[in-house]
């Protein structure tokens, strides 16, 4: 079965990574920066040996988003982030093809462990099944 591993992380976050801290961030050094960086790097590498890595991005800033929604005549309405009416964004993704639920909840357990800074917020981390167009997604 075929799994979406999700992130999520708040512009503010992004900035602590940048070194700027805030109310609701810290600031990171480089260090903690490069030990998280060598964590996901790791967790990647082993997936890959062991074949459940499909693929897997970490994503750009909230404030390079753009959203594009339609307005009451069906023309385009382009916005640039960061977009006010959501807190916290897709940070990054695993796409994973593991034998069970079970094993994809480990994975999302260990990506939980991610070394981080003091007081940087601990982010759930989401598990959705991707439906394979078979009678039993509906």
């Amino acid at each position: 079965m075929k799994y979406l591993v999700m992130v999520q992380g708040t512009q503010a976050e992004y900035e602590g990574m940048a070194g700027k801290a805030s109310e609701t961030s810290p600031a990171w050094s480089e260090e903690e920066v490069q030990a998280m960086y060598a964590y996901m790097s790791a967790l990647n590498d082993d997936l890959a040996e062991t074949g459940e890595m499909i693929d897997g991005q970490g994503l750009a800033e909230p404030a390079r988003t753009r959203l594009v929604t339609l307005d009451a005549d069906g023309k385009p309405v382009v916005t640039d982030g960061p977009y006010g009416e959501t807190k916290e964004v897709l940070a990054g993704y695993w796409v994973l093809d593991c034998a069970s639920l079970e094993r994809a909840t480990e994975i999302a357990e260990r990506v939980s462990r991610c070394p981080q800074p003091e007081g940087a917020a601990r982010r759930a981390v989401v598990i959705r099944p991707i439906m394979d167009g078979s009678a039993g997604d509906c």
